[in-house]
């Protein structure tokens, strides 16, 4: 195999010039405008739907996590600025963060 089609090795990685690599699909970026948004996806996630919800402070993101997978009777996690909840359950979700005192908009289909 000659050097000029090697892309990639195991001891130096990627071989290939930054111009030539696949672009990598960015995360949707969140408007800091105080509204919290409740979606929900399937993408990247073998078809199982997860109820995600972005726009929350980080010092109380835990625990807003650990209410609504209470309150849910679900698991889920919270991490980079986002509560993932398994399921469904966005009518839930923006019930009790409305109760709370957010704003809160459903977001996506």
């Amino acid at each position: 195999m000659s050097e000029s089609t090697r892309v990639y090795s195991t001891a130096d990685g990627d071989l290939r010039k930054p111009s030539d690599r696949p672009a990598r699909r960015a995360e949707p970026q969140t408007p800091n405008d105080g509204i919290v948004r409740v979606s929900r996806e399937t993408s990247g996630r073998r078809g199982k739907t997860v109820t995600v919800v972005r726009g929350l402070p980080h010092p109380v993101l835990d625990a807003v996590a650990s209410d609504l997978k209470r309150l849910c009777g679900t698991g889920g996690s919270a991490k980079d600025g986002v509560v993932e909840i398994q399921g469904d359950h966005r009518p839930k979700v923006v019930a009790r963060l409305e109760a709370k005192g957010y704003r809160v908009k459903l977001a996506g289909g």
